[in-house]
């Protein structure tokens, strides 16, 4: 066949997306073939390619030699994920860095944010990525909603179930809804033309979704949803029914019951609470090695309070240092992620004036030190002012 002739092949980019493609003519190498495949489909990611071997029934091979190339032949193009390599500079360099933070690297939590306010859409797969970015310009173009086959939107419910729970495990009603909204404002061809919203169906489906993907967590044996297994089924009618006394995180809760740090159990992490109790029987409890030890103990601690829900007392006598007023701060910070002095000054701020207010309009009796308070602050802030006004 002359390399001037036409070239007819049948092109697969996935199992929903197969494309009849035309060439003017016959690339002189595999390279060039690849060149010509992303101008005329418009790809913008690199990518190899299989054909169909008649030599082995229709198998799948990988081309390497443009000789194997037949017209109407069937090429599969199978997407390259390329890697960046890390340079040893900047192993040292992290290492370095991380070197002074070793308490922090060895706890156990995994949430590091609070649900977003605005949830941010993650990537998809190549090809599902693709496919959004051609229903997008259709859409800008004439309004035309994407037609998603099954397996995509498998894909894209699989991701957004995956990134949620990096969040939480049990999203409110409220966020299924944001996940739905970012997702059709970032992609409006998946716009539902029947939804009053326009996402009341992905809604759904991403709530029945994170369903199942706790469901596979738990088999994985992931503390935050194991904790509630176990209920009411086929298997076992007379468990605790199954939306009864769900063990959740509360708003602000980020690490609710997090998972042991690597090479430790509930022997070893127990041998350590019991070191933190003889460091606290010792005249001036070293408060480095305590917090180390508190940070390395924090999922057996949260394992005990969230199951057993113990006695204050009891907790006292377990986990003396947690009721050291740094280790209270600190605590507060592994639980919410937030600094717990920081959020009270910012808080109270925010009320002074109302508490002012409030104390002003009280006289006499258990008032009276407020009172004297407000009225210092008072003073102090009418000096502050005549003095900066004379400056």
């Amino acid at each position: 066949m002359s390399s001037q002739e036409k070239t007819l092949l049948r092109v697969i980019l996935t199992e929903g997306d197969i494309r009849k493609v035309t060439l003017a003519k016959k690339p002189d190498s595999v390279d060039n073939l690849v060149v010509a495949l992303k101008e005329s489909l418009e790809l913008s990611y690199n990518f190899s390619l299989q054909y169909e071997d008649q030599d082995f029934g229709n198998a799948l091979c990988n081309l390497t030699d443009i000789s194997e190339l037949q017209d109407r032949a069937t090429l599969k193009i199978i997407p390259i994920i390329e890697l960046v390599p890390l340079h040893r500079e900047e192993v040292s360099d992290e290492s370095a860095s991380t070197a002074d933070t070793e308490i922090l690297s060895t706890c156990s939590q995994e949430r590091k944010t609070q649900w977003p306010k605005e949830f941010e859409i993650p990537s998809f797969t190549v090809d599902v990525e693709y496919r959004l970015r051609q229903g997008n310009l259709a859409y800008l173009k004439d309004s035309t909603y994407l037609k998603i086959t099954k397996e995509m939107k498998h894909d894209i419910l699989e991701k957004l179930a995956e990134t949620m729970f990096s969040f939480k495990a049990y999203p409110t009603n409220d966020d299924y809804a944001q996940v739905a909204a970012a997702l059709v404002n970032k992609h409006p061809c998946l716009l539902e033309s029947g939804s009053s919203t326009g996402w009341g169906g992905w809604k759904n489906s991403i709530k029945f979704k994170m369903g199942n993907f706790r469901s596979k967590m738990r088999n994985l044996g992931y503390p935050d949803v194991t904790i509630n297994g176990g209920r009411r089924g086929m298997n076992n009618p007379e468990a605790m029914p199954s939306r009864k006394h769900i063990k959740k995180p509360k708003k602000c809760e980020i690490n609710f019951l997090p998972t042991f740090p690597d090479g430790h159990n509930d022997d070893s992490l127990e041998l350590v609470r019991k070191e933190i109790q003889d460091e606290m029987k010792m005249r001036t409890p070293s408060s480095s090695l305590l917090a180390q030890k508190m940070n390395l103990t924090f999922a057996l601690r949260r394992k005990e309070i969230v199951e057993s829900t113990p006695a204050i007392s009891d907790v006292l006598e377990r986990w003396p240092a947690l009721f050291r007023e740094p280790q209270v701060c600190m605590e507060f910070n592994r639980i919410t992620g937030k600094n717990l002095k920081q959020e009270f000054y910012e808080n109270l701020d925010r009320h002074s004036s109302r508490f002012m207010d409030l104390f002003k309009t009280k006289r006499g009796g258990s008032w009276s030190k407020p009172l004297f308070f407000v009225d210092c602050l008072s003073c102090s802030e009418m000096m502050t002012r005549l003095s900066s006004s004379h400056v």
